[in-house]
């Protein structure tokens, strides 16, 4: 996914008119020198400030991600955090996964007969790209599982479960192996921990489908390929062929598995589908999984998209970008080879897991 953070852009639009600032005042007759204490006083201040930095810098970059409970209560035992930490670790056993892999046609094969024993109508929805590197054929693959296809009321649940080609985002090694444990597997394995209550754990008259992406981000270059394959080829196929029943509003689930999780409205979210959004805030609110948090910070650009724009469908996105935390110096495991199971927490997706079940169990 893409990210533009609001508080980047701002900070943008400071530094501009700061730097316009600092220009005019250049332009100024030169003041007058400071005394030489006033001047030794200054310089103390700032190697303070320096060394402050310094300390916050070196120590923010060592810091591991450490574990916070993502609610003030107890998680229900229904939703196992090591299950759902199980699910993630064999993901990403298989490797790297980006599309038309063989890594990500075993992940296929494993996904596929998964929700056929969890009691899902399972299929594949297959298309072809050309690859944008060497122009050869890329067979691509969204995963469909759904349960209850003919109640009157149906969701849609999903994710993507495929890698980034590479870690492009490493400081040391952009070429890199990226196994993709938050981003890509962490999605895909809370919807492995929800399919466990969909055999007896849904309103009758609520169906849903769990739908898994390909191609989110088969990316290469930047400015150059395109994002969301996967989704935009199930947007446009759902709005050419409309089903019988129409889905109510859908919910994707990326990056769920930070170990710091905090997860903040997504701004395109709150604009594109601001009912469905402010519902599973307020429902994470009365269940005491303050992990949600109910304000704006970034504006992602994801598979919710090509869902809300050409599909219809009112689309939310539960995401946690700041992997593991926000912050000026704040390691960032975003797209680095440091994405891996250890910097993930069952218990953080099983509270997803909690929210999102209990979101449809009240509609």
């Amino acid at each position: 996914m893409l990210k533009l953070s609001e508080a980047d852009a701002e900070s943008a639009r400071q530094n501009t008119r700061a730097w316009s600032h600092q220009s005019t005042i250049s332009s100024e007759p030169t003041p007058p020198r400071p005394s030489s204490s006033a001047r030794w006083i200054a310089i103390g201040f700032v190697i303070a400030i320096v060394a402050v930095l310094a300390w916050f810098f070196l120590d923010s970059e060592s810091d591991a991600p450490v574990d916070l409970s993502p609610a003030s209560g107890a998680i229900p035992s229904a939703y196992q955090p090591d299950r759902a930490m199980g699910y993630l670790n064999q993901l990403c056993e298989f490797g790297s996964r980006p599309s038309g892999s063989a890594a990500m046609a075993q992940q296929q094969q494993y996904l596929r007969k998964f929700f056929t024993d969890q009691g899902a109508v399972v299929s594949m929805q297959t298309f072809d790209i050309r690859h944008p590197e060497d122009g050869s054929n890329v067979s691509m693959s969204n995963v469909i599982a759904s349960w209850g296809l003919d109640r009157p009321k149906r969701f849609l649940l999903c994710a993507h479960y495929d890698t980034r080609p590479f870690p492009d985002q490493d400081r040391n090694n952009r070429r890199g192996v990226f196994v993709g444990a938050n981003d890509g597997a962490s999605g895909t394995a809370a919807l492995m921990e929800i399919s466990h209550q969909f055999v007896s754990g849904l309103p009758s008259d609520v169906g849903v489908d769990i739908v898994l992406f390909d191609g989110e981000e088969f990316v290469f270059r930047q400015g150059r390929d395109d994002y969301f394959l996967g989704s935009t080829f199930f947007a446009e196929k759902y709005k050419s062929s409309p089903p019988a029943i129409p889905y109510q509003a859908g919910i994707l689930l990326d990056m769920i598995g930070d170990r710091e999780l905090k997860v903040f409205y997504e701004t395109n979210s709150l604009r594109m589908a601001r009912d469905v959004t402010k519902s599973v805030w307020a429902v994470a609110a009365d269940l005491g999984v303050d992990a949600f948090v109910a304000r704006t910070r970034h504006e992602i650009q994801d598979d919710h998209l090509p869902l809300n724009r050409i599909a219809g469908i009112p689309t939310t996105d539960i995401i946690d970008f700041d992997y593991p935390r926000p912050g000026i110096g704040a390691p960032s495991y975003w797209h680095t080879e440091q994405d891996v199971p250890a910097n993930c927490s069952g218990t953080s997706m099983a509270a997803v897991v909690w929210v999102v079940h209990s979101w449809l169990n009240r509609q």
